[in-house]
């Protein structure tokens, strides 16, 4: 370790069952010149090497004692406390400028630290998981952080012939992170917008977001694929952006019927909460995601599917869906304290749904269209185009609102 105004890279783990691994790690960084900070999340056995940060402080960061959590005896519990401990001590720490990286190595226990250490701290700054885990679903460890992560092939137990390159390079990563050159700032001339966007709505966004960029704005394009859709509002809950572009809320499709890109019940609500002007769309509602063909659930099997690719499924929403959609669009943004505008291809949600295409099913259209023309709040437009979502014609309507939203924004 060394002094407290030097910025570290932190290794936080178990240092009772991964000792060796840690302190392998640290010797490597510190070799390379990298200041290092040891932080001990373990709570059972005695740790094997030294930490800089102590078991005790850790959970006292959390309000609880090592002792009341050996004696508790409740595995998931501990883990619980020790993550939020460390999570609070790796927070303080980067708000003094005392934090340069983060690392975490081992398992499930070691994912589930990393996703409340990586929650705690800003963008950009390096957090890097080696673990198991991350060869599964990463939903849940990297949250709406930017998390780097690294399969180990074996588990982390003990030094070898397979562990000993993948930690070491590992550690590389992180020395060639923390040496390069600083980030060049980037301000942008105008108002800071947020897109969402989908391979079969990229057309439309991207003609929004060139001409915004035209304009001097800066435009943040955020994957509808849940994590997306998550992150976004976990930015405009922060105050990042002056409007939102929601031209792709098909996420709303997967929470309804159980697919694998929903974002939470919360999402559409954080702009309407927080006042931020919002233009809102129905890109890609006509379908849902699955994983593989033979994931799809047995319930969905009478339904139209197409492979997008081997990993992927999609599957046509139906009336009732597509209805039930429509209203709760309608009952979220009726909910919004500031600026709202709902622009409506009535020619296809998304560039598979158009005349002619797999997914073209106007009754099913139609059906969101009228709910949203009866739950609606008569107070916010609904414009409903004779146009396709990807039609050059429908960007520009998108751009019009955004422009009247950017305004209402400025009080004009």
């Amino acid at each position: 370790m060394t002094g407290e105004a030097v910025p570290a890279v932190h290794l936080i783990g178990a240092l009772d069952t991964k000792s060796e691994e840690y302190g392998f790690v640290r010797d490597r960084l510190l070799a390379a010149g990298v200041s290092v900070v040891l932080v001990d999340t373990g709570v059972l056995d005695a740790a094997r090497v030294a930490a800089d940060i102590d078991r005790s402080d850790v959970a006292a960061a959390a309000g609880r004692t090592i002792e009341e959590l050996r004696t508790a005896a409740d595995r998931g519990a501990a883990i619980d406390a020790m993550a939020e401990g460390a999570a609070r001590v790796i927070s303080d720490r980067d708000a003094r400028g005392l934090v340069s990286g983060v690392l975490v190595l081992g398992g499930s226990n070691a994912g589930f630290v990393m996703s409340r250490v990586a929650a705690a701290l800003p963008f950009g700054r390096p957090k890097l998981l080696v673990s198991t885990i991350v060869a599964g679903d990463t939903r849940p460890y990297v949250g709406t952080s930017d998390l780097m992560m690294m399969y180990p092939v074996v588990d982390i137990a003990g030094l070898n012939s397979i562990s000993i390159p993948v930690l070491a390079r590992a550690a590389d990563a992180l020395i060639g992170i923390v040496h390069g050159d600083e980030i060049p700032a980037r301000a942008a001339s105008g108002p800071s917008v947020a897109c969402t966007m989908f391979g079969v709505t990229t057309a439309c966004v991207s003609a929004v977001q060139a001409d915004l960029v035209a304009q001097g704005d800066e435009v943040q394009v955020f994957h509808a694929t849940g994590t997306g859709g998550r992150t976004m509002e976990a930015l405009i809950t922060a105050g990042a952006f002056d409007a939102v572009a929601d031209v792709t809320t098909t996420e709303l499709a997967d929470q309804l019927v159980g697919g694998v890109c929903s974002a939470g019940p919360d999402r559409l609500e954080a702009a309407g909460r927080a006042g931020v002007p919002q233009v809102v769309s129905v890109g890609a509602l006509d379908m849902a995601n699955f994983g593989p063909l033979d994931s799809v659930p047995a319930r969905f099997a009478d339904r139209q599917l197409i492979a997008h690719n081997p990993s992927v499924t999609l599957m046509r929403t139906n009336v009732e869906e597509n209805r039930e959609l429509g209203v709760i669009l309608a009952q979220k943004l009726n909910r919004a304290t500031g600026f709202v505008e709902v622009h409506v291809p009535a020619r296809g949600f998304s560039q598979i749904s158009v005349e002619g295409g797999p997914f073209h099913f106007p009754e099913a259209d139609r059906a969101l269209i009228e709910a949203l023309r009866e739950h609606l709040s008569p107070s916010i437009p609904l414009q409903i185009h004779d146009l396709a979502i990807n039609d050059p014609g429908f960007a520009a309507e998108i751009i019009n609102a955004l422009d009247r939203a950017l305004s209402s924004k400025k009080g004009m």
